[in-house]
């Protein structure tokens, strides 16, 4: 058809399709993409069940129902020491790509700027391009992944509108200090930027390593939309449920496109999730939680002959791996490992525009011991 062009000409399968495929045609251990092989805690999906069965089943008010945005402000509150209006600044959404999507849509008309730091998650990028502005790229590199902050100065011109930040950084690993958090505010102050903070492994920080949200720093709560996602947070990304905060007037124009968007968000896991915040251990043990499997997995990897680097926070660990397979690029080590040794992972060049490869790549231990266990022994033949 003639009459047809593309929005996101190049555009593919993405790498998480393509390794988890590859991983399932040779029997590997998938370590690559970022889902838990473990249930839901038996407290969400009884509420789950119990919501079905109470006849929650009709649509839910746009915005998300009630009780759920009453919990996620209470929640907020004993993070934050805060007030958040569930009325006017929580919307409930599906999922958080569907709400960062939906921020970037809100914000960016055609020829305008927004930045982004790479490597990134790869939904930014198409969200960008698809409102027909330009996405302006700062790199970021291996070990630390730390952020260049003259750099970003320098990147914004007079059509940038938005800066968009992923802390703690998938799949980087890193996590902003308060320094980081005051420069992004200098900057978006500076030039009236609005900023968009994915923040979904918000609680997945390790050691002495501490979450720093927009939320908590009112220079930027003030312009900022900050995304989260009760998938990562509750080990059921299947489900696709996640919110937005933002001020009240940035809310309002978040919630005109969001009822185009979807509407509304599954009624009764609304019910369910509403039902499990009210217990604060839920999402607060997230760390003692992850933590031994991160450490479990990495003593694994080095003692199969990888080089780890920092993992600060989020369910992943970054190693190099030129001891094993030098002068090999990313992708090809990864395709080697799913079908020559049994594990899959995944190319950090891939959450690059230009392809940088630093040799790094990414496996998740979101996973049962046991499941990490087979990965580890499979990887001992690499010794």
């Amino acid at each position: 058809m003639k009459s047809f062009v593309s929005k996101l000409p190049n555009v593919g399968t993405t790498i998480f399709t393509v390794m988890s495929q590859l991983a399932a045609e040779h029997k590997a251990i998938n370590l690559s993409q970022g889902f838990p092989d473990y249930p839901c805690h038996p407290d969400v999906t009884q509420a789950l069940m119990d919501a079905v069965a109470a006849g929650h089943n009709q649509y839910a008010p746009m915005p998300g129902i009630p009780a759920l945005r009453q919990a996620i402000a209470a929640k907020l509150a004993l993070q934050h020491g805060a007030a958040f209006d569930p009325d006017t600044e929580i919307t409930v959404t599906a999922g958080a790509t569907q709400a960062i999507y939906t921020v970037i849509a809100t914000v960016l008309h055609a020829g305008d700027e927004a930045i982004i730091l790479e490597p990134a998650y790869d939904s930014y990028a198409p969200a960008i391009e698809a409102q027909g502005a330009k996405v302006v790229r700062i790199g970021l590199s291996a070990p630390d992944y730390q952020v260049d902050w003259s750099q970003v100065q320098a990147a914004v011109t007079g059509k940038t509108r938005l800066i968009i930040v992923n802390n703690p950084n998938n799949p980087a690993t890193s996590v902003f200090s308060s320094a980081d958090l005051d420069a992004l505010a200098n900057i978006a102050d500076k030039h009236d930027l609005l900023v968009l903070a994915d923040e979904v492994y918000e609680h997945l920080v390790y050691g002495e390593n501490r979450q720093h949200s927009v939320l908590s720093h009112p220079a930027l709560r003030s312009r900022s939309f900050a995304v989260y996602s009760f998938g990562k947070t509750f080990h059921a990304t299947g489900w696709k449920v996640g919110y937005c905060v933002a001020p009240a007037m940035l809310t309002s124009e978040f919630r005109k496109l969001h009822q185009f968007l979807v509407f509304s968000v599954h009624t009764p896991t609304q019910h369910a999730l509403a039902h499990h915040l009210q217990t604060p251990a839920h999402w607060q043990g997230l760390p003692a939680f992850f933590e031994p499997k991160r450490d479990m997995l990495a003593k694994g990897l080095e003692k199969a002959g990888f080089e780890l680097l920092p993992s600060q926070g989020t369910y992943f660990q970054l190693v190099r791996y030129d001891a094993i397979k030098p002068g090999l690029d990313d992708v090809s080590f990864a395709r080697w490992l799913t079908m020559e040794v049994g594990v899959a992972c995944i190319p950090v060049s891939a959450f690059y525009a230009n392809g940088q490869d630093d040799h790094v790549v990414r496996f998740c231990f979101a996973k049962q011991d046991a499941t990490l266990q087979q990965a580890i022994d499979k990887l001992s033949v690499l010794r």
